[in-house]
């Protein structure tokens, strides 16, 4: 049994380490400590969605084992297909995702960006415009990991006018500068966009 010291993480990562971990197994079960419920609900829900049994035990009102199980699945010889959804697209237009508070907009934010980087398939672009362009920018939060999406192959483009509206044309520090024109060809060519506000 794999276990996991998942106590003191923030939404996604439990699942996120779990999972990858998952991944990993032909069969065989998977225990993950956690200190709070929405990480026990979400790994539930990760469980689930997979079709693997688990379990949750209750150690005190802060600590909680959560024990998934993965079977081995027969294919009866048949060959599996993977499904290929097509190039995904990803445009966001702010350093914060949703309204209200501010900074819980980009603690989200951050948190959407380490998902992108931790789930398969990847996008194949990322487009930043309006606010969204700090992103990509000096003392981004999330720079490392964009930086990690480009050497990955994923395509970073900041909007041009945007950078230059917020005065940051010399701090851009991943990706390239791109313009309108480009941007509309990108998202149009793509077969699934995503628009993160």
């Amino acid at each position: 049994m794999k276990k996991i010291n998942a106590m003191g993480l923030t939404c996604p990562k439990p699942v996120i380490l779990t999972k990858n971990e998952l991944d990993k197994l032909n069969e065989g079960e998977v225990e993950v400590k956690v200190d709070n419920k929405i990480a026990v609900e979400n790994l539930s829900k990760l469980a689930k969605g997979q079709g693997f049994e688990y379990s949750v035990k209750t150690i005190s009102d802060n600590e909680f084992d959560v024990t998934i199980k993965k079977v081995a699945v027969e294919d009866n010889g048949k060959e599996l297909t993977i499904i290929d959804n097509g190039e995904l697209t990803l445009a966001i237009a702010s350093n914060k995702m949703g309204g209200g508070d501010d900074k819980l907009g980009e603690i989200l934010m951050k948190s959407y960006i380490y998902t992108v980087t931790e789930t398969k398939p990847l996008p194949n672009t990322l487009i930043f415009y309006n606010s969204g362009v700090f992103l990509t920018c000096e003392n981004s939060p999330v720079l490392d990991d964009l930086q990690k999406l480009s050497e990955q192959g994923v395509e970073i483009y900041s909007c041009g006018t945007c950078l230059d509206f917020y005065n940051l044309k010399d701090k851009l520090k991943v990706g390239e500068i791109s313009n309108m024109y480009t941007i509309y060809e990108k998202l149009k060519e793509a077969s699934r966009n995503v628009i993160i506000r």
